[in-house]
């Protein structure tokens, strides 16, 4: 299954757009809200940003309507995303709520602001894991303390929820990756029932596929697999099943968008977005991903449902998720120019003339500004997605991709110099960074969603990556894409097409990316730990490949100085060769399913971290105080009454502090 970029994944690959801000403060201040700040909040390993919509008045009312009533169907399904993380969530979500909004006590104390700090966690990852390392957040407070608080403010909470918050032996990660365990019972997420084993699940969907399928559902996405009376059986999320009374809201506000739809292509994919909430049918969702692929010519546009799988070791359920967007029509005409090109992409690719596509279908590329998020997309967001995801409807009727043009922009404002100045190799790196840094990520990122995801095929009767490459489908195709887009940043093409003047952008992102994957991208680790998340082992995959095959010809040279170890590309175009060298291998491994090949790769280059070099990145990226995470707190959408009750207009309000936002998201939208 190909994959988009989201949340904390795509922000990877703008590590020094989201990582640079230099501003200090308390780990537990909650900044005055202000509707021009960028910076809102920090604590732990987390920044809280603000991002601006432009021209949003300048809508028609039923376009701000629309927006609206996507933005309540996307807060809706809220709920879900921390339920599906674990089956805790929920309630000691709520408990935290109660005790923040009523504790009256002192708040100057150092437990609370531990307690403080803790509850901003659960909130800015759904749950109580990380939202990108997948281990279980530990509060710096005891039980104890913790147990005064919930009595001070009349709180309630089971024995059991406080258990799986204090106990370090209980659901330690969300997700477990790893092929020496049984990954389904190892994990903490609530995707599967009691009782149910990797094997049982393997089974049983090997008796449910196939392989020789032409339009293939995704098996398992929209579903909790249980024991009942000793079968596997799938709960199915829909309305009158699991999560239906979230599911009967988000159903509620989709029948009001479809009332002010732009077109009749959206008003035919929302209608069969409900069709699919109602009954919970995968082949009616592959049909609203056809309709909802080829309806383009909206000002407004939605990603909304059970889409991507990365929270399930197996690859196979995936988290709600909702993006309300509103297209930016002055970048996109920029950018369009990469969609239009996407058959020379394909045809001048170095994969096998057999896994290219004859004919690219269907690919559209805008940049829009984001107006609401919600479930895996908040508050850690994306800033590219491509969809949708499976892969025959990508072949026959195209995909969609987008970059989110006002997050890039929140993530440039709020950035600095720090981390690029720290591990850039020389001062002419560093210099060509800070002037082509930000477009060159903006280039791969457009490459890798549009171009990256789009292309090639799988042979036939192979059967989807999900099934072939199993746990290790997801780091591959993010591979696969990223590869994509390195290997053409470096093309005379972009400058020929207008996208770029120089390919000193394209050696920019070189440089960003191999410093990223050899170096920075530890920071996000614990000392000690291996790398688990897919994309993070995407990174490294690349970066070290490419390292180890060009060191006869020292095409990237490791160097030591003063202690610190740097990384210097002395051969871009040869860089360029090795990573079309390793595009060729990796769609080879996806189209002819080569399991053996892929788990190879990324056990040698993916996973393993030298624990010298990872304690010499946390001790140099100490003392730039960064965050290595960032998210987002959203605007408010009003609705403007007359005498009878009527919409007549939409207002934003945009000040809300991160504590007030998840306060009142939680009295607002949960059911």
């Amino acid at each position: 299954m190909k994959k988009s970029i989201l949340l904390s994944i795509v922000i990877g690959f703008t590590i020094t757009l989201q990582s640079c801000s230099t501003k200090k403060t308390d780990s537990t201040t909650e900044n005055s809200a202000s509707e021009n700040e960028t910076i809102i909040d920090r604590f732990a390993d987390i920044q809280v940003l603000r991002y601006q919509i432009e021209g949003f008045e300048k809508l028609s009312l039923n376009q701000k309507k629309l927006v609206y009533f996507m933005v309540q169907a996307g807060l809706s399904g809220r709920d879900i995303a921390y339920d599906q993380n674990n089956a805790y969530n929920v309630e000691i979500r709520k408990c935290l709520e109660s005790i923040v909004g009523n504790y009256k006590g002192d708040q100057e104390n150092e437990d609370w602001k531990k307690f403080l700090t803790y509850a901003k966690r659960v909130w800015f990852s759904n749950g109580i894991h990380h939202h990108y390392g997948m281990e279980k957040i530990m509060p710096e407070i005891s039980e104890n303390y913790f147990k005064s608080l919930v009595k001070e403010t009349n709180a309630t909470i089971s024995a059991e929820a406080i258990k799986t918050i204090f106990d370090k032996n209980t659901a330690t990660k969300r997700k477990v990756k790893d092929a020496n365990v049984d990954m389904i019972v190892a994990s903490a997420n609530n995707f599967y029932g009691k009782g149910v084993t990797q094997k049982m699940v393997e089974d049983f969907y090997s008796k449910l596929i196939d392989v020789n399928d032409p339009t293939p559902i995704e098996y398992g996405l929209n579903s909790t697999l249980i024991l009942k009376d000793g079968k596997l059986v799938e709960d199915t999320w829909k309305s009158g099943g699991r999560y239906g009374k979230s599911i009967d809201k988000i159903i509620y506000w989709l029948s009001k968008a479809v009332t002010v739809a732009e077109n009749n292509q959206q008003k035919s994919a929302l209608q069969k977005l409900i069709q699919y909430y109602k009954t919970g049918d995968l082949k009616t969702w592959d049909e609203y991903n056809i309709l909802w692929a080829s309806s383009t010519k909206g000002d407004i546009d939605w990603i909304n449902g059970f889409i991507e799988t990365y929270g399930d070791a197996l690859g196979k359920r995936a988290g709600y998720e909702s993006i309300v967007q509103i297209t930016d029509f002055e970048a996109s005409k920029h950018m369009k120019v990469v969609a239009q090109n996407a058959q020379w992409f394909e045809d001048n690719s170095t994969i096998m003339t057999e896994h290219k596509k004859k004919n690219v279908k269907g690919v559209s590329y805008k940049v829009v500004q984001v107006a609401g998020e919600s479930g895996d997309a908040a508050p850690a967001t994306p800033i590219g997605v491509n969809l949708p995801n499976n892969n025959w409807i990508r072949e026959s009727h195209g995909s969609k991709s987008v970059s989110l043009g006002n997050v890039i922009a929140a993530y440039e404002k709020a950035g600095g110099k720090g981390l690029i100045q720290e591990f850039a190799h020389d001062q002419e790196e560093i210099d060509r960074g800070l002037k082509y840094g930000a477009l060159a990520s903006k280039l791969h990122t457009a490459l890798h969603e549009v171009i990256g995801h789009a292309s090639g095929q799988i042979n036939k009767g192979v059967g989807q990556p999900s099934e072939t490459l199993k746990n290790y489908a997801s780091t591959l195709e993010e591979a696969r894409a990223d590869l994509v887009g390195l290997y053409y940043i470096l093309d005379q093409k972009l400058v020929d097409i207008g996208l770029t003047e120089s390919l000193e952008v394209g050696k920019a992102g070189y440089d960003n990316y191999i410093r990223n994957g050899m170096l920075t991208q530890l920071q996000r680790l614990e000392l000690g730990n291996q790398v688990e998340e897919e994309h993070m082992q995407n990174r490294q995959l690349v970066a070290s490949w490419v390292f180890e095959k060009g060191a006869k010809e020292n095409v990237i040279v490791k160097v030591v100085k003063n202690g610190k170890t740097y990384y210097d590309i002395k051969d871009y175009n040869k860089l360029r060769v090795l990573f079309g060298q390793l595009l060729k291998e990796i769609q080879r491994i996806t189209s002819e399913g080569d399991y053996a090949a892929g788990k190879t790769l990324v056990e040698t280059y993916g996973v393993k971290v030298n624990k010298s070099i990872h304690a010499e990145v946390l001790k140099r990226v100490k003392p730039l105080n960064l965050a290595p995470y960032n998210g987002f707190v959203h605007p408010i959408y009003v609705p403007v009454l007359d005498s009878k009750g009527e919409i007549i207009d939409i207002k934003i309000e945009n000040k809300q502090t991160f504590v007030e936002q998840m306060l009142y998201y939680g009295k607002e939208y949960s059911f």
